[in-house]
Parts: C-alpha cells; sequence; structure tokens
C-alpha cells in the first residue's frame, strides 16, 4: 500500500503544482507523477530536518513542503524536457 499512496499524493503533488505554475508545461502525466513522488520524499525529508514532520492534528507544514518542492521539481521538469525535446516555442 506504500506504492499506491506514494503514486497518489506523487499524482496530486504534481497536478498542483502543473496547476500553480503559470503557462503551459510540456512534460508527459507520468513525468509529472514521478517528480510529483520525488516531490513528496524531499518535502518529507526538508520537514523532518526542520522538526515539523510530525506535529497534532493535520501536518500543514509538511504538506507545505511538500508542495513547494514539487513546484520547483515540475518548473525545472519541465524545463529540462523542453530542451531535451527541442521544443523552441514556449505556449
Amino acid at each position: 500500500m506504500g506504492w499506491l499512496w506514494a503514486i497518489i499524493v506523487g499524482l496530486v503533488l504534481g497536478l498542483l503544482a502543473k496547476a500553480i505554475i503559470p503557462g503551459k508545461q510540456h512534460i508527459p502525466l507520468w513525468l509529472t507523477v514521478i517528480l510529483g513522488m520525488i516531490g513528496g520524499i524531499a518535502g518529507n525529508a526538508i520537514a523532518r530536518s526542520a522538526g515539523v514532520d510530525a506535529t497534532a492534528g493535520i501536518d500543514w507544514w509538511r504538506h507545505v513542503f511538500q508542495l513547494v518542492t514539487a513546484l520547483i521539481l515540475v518548473g525545472l521538469g519541465d524545463r529540462a524536457w523542453t530542451a531535451a525535446r527541442g521544443d523552441k516555442r514556449r505556449a
């Protein structure tokens, strides 16, 4: 069940990041999910190092760290995907 939750959280984080980033992103859905999963894992690590990984109630700070990390990774992933494919036009 851990992998299933990682995929679901990765999908949600990746899609939220794509919705927040202005403009159209050109990365495929599978890459969005992978970058969202990595963002979730990295966000958890950052929250743990900041000491806010386990709080009473909903861990809002952990979720903020996950989303910000996913935003950064999806933004960088889109630039790398566009550069690797050689797409010169940006929408």
